[in-house]
Formats: structure tokens, C-alpha cells, sequence
């Protein structure tokens, strides 16, 4: 039987997030749907990450198993011609043994801000829109305090699959200012937050960047942020910031690096 792995972007503010829902449009559904009809047989999908509604991905990764007469590689033009709001952006055979979550070693999400764009409607579903301009050089003070192992409960929204523990290894950190440009060609300006790690808690990046985002306006201090991981108290960490400005940007296999 072989054992596929496609990588897949989508815009997250088109679905009722990833895990397959009766009477909902989810990510999963979608493709297990259009993959049937390109492979010939059910395709049941393994994703990487169970993305909320309204979180978007540029490289979420899923896995499926079967027999099929289509070529593995052409697969992702096939199913694309089909598909709206997702695209698989390559489809790879792996041994039989691999999975899209359990083999998975780490995560990169990037979190996106935009400062006052003059026109909002492309941008609202898809971005944390701010008012004014965060000091960034707090933002990175305080993004470099949560970077290592620590029990990172402070940022646990409540609601999710409960975990074993709680204790997350931040990899690497980044904060950039960037021109983007929105769906209509409108240029804004962005504070982009990326973080890797080798897993992460329900909302557990959301709340991060929303305690940046006070970080950002002084409402909580940089130096603030280590007691703030120490209580494990998530009444001290700031709100959780809306979904639209998340994106799974990267998912990776074997040993972290």
C-alpha cells in the first residue's frame, strides 16, 4: 500500500478549520473528498496539525495510504484543478511507517500584524489589525524569554485535548517589520512573529502573540514575561490574539534542528 504525504497551503478564513465536521466545510473534508475522486478510492487524511477555523497554512502536512492508478507526483494538479480555498503544493511517496503527526519533530507558525492599513476589508480575516505601532524592539526583548524548555501552561487556552504535560521546547524566535500587499494590491505594513518549537498548546501561539501585542504597547513590561511563564498562570499572559493572523507556515520530520 503506499503511504503519501502531501503538503498543502489553504486560507483558513474559508473553513471551519482542519478535523472533518458533519454540516461543516472543513479543510479535511474537502480534500478526503476531492482526493477520492482523483485517486479512485477514500482517501482518509492524517494532518499534521488540527488548525482551528479562521487559522490559515502555508505548509500543512497530511498523510494517506492506498492504492491508485494516478502517479503520485501528479496528484496535486489533478486534485488542484477541483479544489478552492486549499491547494497541495506536492504529493511524495514515504515508507510505510511515516506519519504526517507522529513523525513530525517541529513546527514553525508565524504570527501577522498589520499597522493601520488604510484599507481593511481584503485584510480583516487574515492579519490582527492594530491601530497604531507596537515598540518592536520590546516585542523582541520579550519574544527571547520564551525561547527554550519551559512548562508553558501561562499560554494554554482552555478547552483543548488535555496533555500529558505542558512543557514545550521553544527552537528560535523572530520579529520582522515587512511591506505586504493584500488580495486587491494594496501595500500595508506588517510585524510578522515566527516561532519554532517541537510542539505546541491549544492556542498556545495565539496567546503568544497577543501577549507580544501588550508587550508591543506597554502593558506588560519584557522582563515581565519570565515571571509571567513561571506562574503558569494564563490570567497573567495577554489575550488570545484572533485567529486570522496565524498561519502553519512549516512542518518538520526526523530530528529538530
Amino acid at each position: 500500500m503506499t503511504n503519501i504525504l502531501l503538503k498543502i497551503a489553504y486560507d483558513g478564513s474559508k473553513f471551519h478549520g482542519w478535523q472533518r465536521q458533519p454540516g461543516q466545510r472543513t479543510v479535511q473534508g474537502e480534500l478526503e473528498e476531492v482526493l477520492e475522486k482523483v485517486c479512485g478510492v477514500p482517501a482518509a487524511l492524517e494532518g499534521s496539525s488540527r488548525t482551528d477555523a479562521g487559522v490559515h497554512a502555508l505548509g500543512q502536512c497530511a498523510t494517506f495510504r492506498g492504492e491508485f492508478g494516478i502517479p503520485v507526483k501528479k496528484i496535486p494538479l489533478a486534485a488542484n484543478n477541483l479544489l478552492k480555498d486549499a491547494e497541495i503544493l506536492s504529493a511524495e511517496e514515504k515508507p510505510e511507517d511515516f506519519h504526517a503527526r507522529f513523525s513530525a519533530g517541529g513546527k514553525t507558525y508565524l504570527y501577522r500584524f498589520a499597522i493601520k492599513p488604510k484599507i481593511t476589508v481584503f485584510l480583516r480575516d487574515h492579519v490582527y489589525l492594530l491601530a497604531k505601532r507596537p515598540n518592536v524592539d520590546n516585542m523582541l526583548e520579550a519574544v527571547k524569554y520564551m525561547e527554550g524548555t519551559h512548562d508553558f501552561a501561562c499560554f494554554q487556552a482552555a478547552g483543548g485535548t488535555p496533555r500529558e504535560t505542558t512543557v514545550r521546547t521553544i527552537l528560535e524566535t523572530s520579529i520582522e517589520e515587512r511591506v505586504r500587499t493584500d488580495s486587491a494590491g494594496n501595500e500595508y505594513e506588517a510585524v510578522e512573529v515566527s516561532v519554532k518549537g517541537d510542539g505546541f498548546l491549544y492556542n498556545m501561539v495565539r496567546i503568544i502573540a497577543g501577549t507580544l501585542a501588550d508587550v508591543g504597547f506597554s502593558k506588560i513590561m519584557p522582563e515581565e514575561i519570565k515571571k509571567i511563564i513561571a506562574s503558569k498562570d494564563r490570567s497573567l499572559a495577554g489575550p488570545t490574539a484572533p485567529p486570522g493572523g496565524l498561519y502553519l507556515k512549516e512542518v518538520y520530520f526526523g530530528k529538530r534542528t
